[in-house]
């Protein structure tokens, strides 16, 4: 008798915006049904029902006993690096029968690009594409914003990736949350260096109040500057370069090929300021909707002290 491949198990951040937590849920089911063979479930992190923990008794309640989790996350910062695995330890305790696997997140992955492109196209009303036009385009990707070095470093490279061979002016980077610089100053530097036409690009998944809140800030700062042409691209969306990707990802956990980048981890390497971090253990978000006895914490504290990313158990 074949073993059944092991199930797939999507975590998500959770927004407050019923549109963008609509947004993912969707995604679910489309996984589920691109994919009949494979038990697909969902949950949130924080703020959205369903909480992370229904969806792997969901999957128990349905006969898995194996599942790979991948963090639908576009950077490693503070919850795909201790909150989920702390979370699926907490599973684990609650349903000692499962065993999983955990991937990694979806970074800056040559298919993401292509999309990326195309909503920048899109905002130019489809101008962008000779080497001429673009030339004259500057990209200011926004990313969410983290206390986490590392992944506002990884907005970064997505940037930097963006603007390979692509033949824009520039592609700078800014952050909508927690990490400078804000959406304002970096329009502001766009200037500085000479940017004839502006694209804001917003590096979110789906919909949601922090995307919502970079289109305001962009449109704000255009209406005090009107010598400055500014426009705004959509977000990525449930595209099918990021149906493959999470795909892709999950047969990575499967293999056990995980190779998520530990060189600049603040829970392992002593970062300046953030030093205090280094082996910190991590706990699991509590989820407004998680009924649990331990007020959603739980006993899966998460150390990063050993090889502690790839959590395949």
């Amino acid at each position: 008798m074949t073993t059944p491949p092991p199930a797939l198990l999507i975590a998500g951040h959770g927004t407050r915006d019923e549109a963008g937590a609509e947004a993912f849920r969707d995604f679910v089911r489309e996984l589920g049904r691109r994919n009949p063979q494979l038990p697909v479930a969902g949950g949130f992190i924080e703020l959205s029902p369903p909480p992370l923990g229904e969806a792997v008794t969901e999957l128990v309640e349905r006969g898995v006993r194996r599942f790979a989790a991948v963090p639908l996350m576009l950077v490693s910062a503070g919850h795909a690096k201790g909150d989920i695995p702390a979370a699926l330890a907490r599973e684990k305790e609650r349903h000692p029968e499962i065993s999983y696997s955990y991937g990694r997140p979806l970074g800056a992955h040559p298919g993401l690009m292509k999309v990326l492109e195309r909503r920048l196209d899109e905002a130019l009303g489809g101008s962008g594409r000779s080497p001429e036009d673009r030339a004259e385009v500057t990209v200011l990707l926004v990313g969410r914003g983290s206390t986490d070095p590392d992944a506002n470093a990884e907005v970064h490279r997505a940037a930097r990736l963006l603007w390979e061979g692509r033949g824009y002016a520039g592609v700078e980077t800014a952050f909508v949350s927690l990490a400078a610089p804000d959406v304002p100053a970096g329009l502001d530097r766009c200037v500085r260096l000479g940017a004839r036409r502006i694209v804001v690009l917003p590096y979110f998944l789906f919909t949601g109040i922090l995307p919502e809140r970079v289109r305001q800030q962009a449109e704000g700062w255009a209406a005090a500057h009107p010598e400055a042409e500014v426009r705004c691209a959509d977000v990525i969306g449930p595209e099918p370069e990021l149906l493959d990707l999470v795909m892709e990802r999950y047969e990575e956990a499967v293999r056990g090929d995980v190779r998520m980048n530990c060189d600049s981890c603040v829970y392992r390497i002593a970062l300046p300021g953030f030093e205090e971090k280094v082996g910190q253990p991590q706990q699991p978000h509590h989820h407004p909707d998680d009924e649990t006895h331990d007020g959603g914490h739980g006993h899966g504290h998460h150390r990063h002290g050993g090889h502690s990313h790839s959590h395949a158990h």
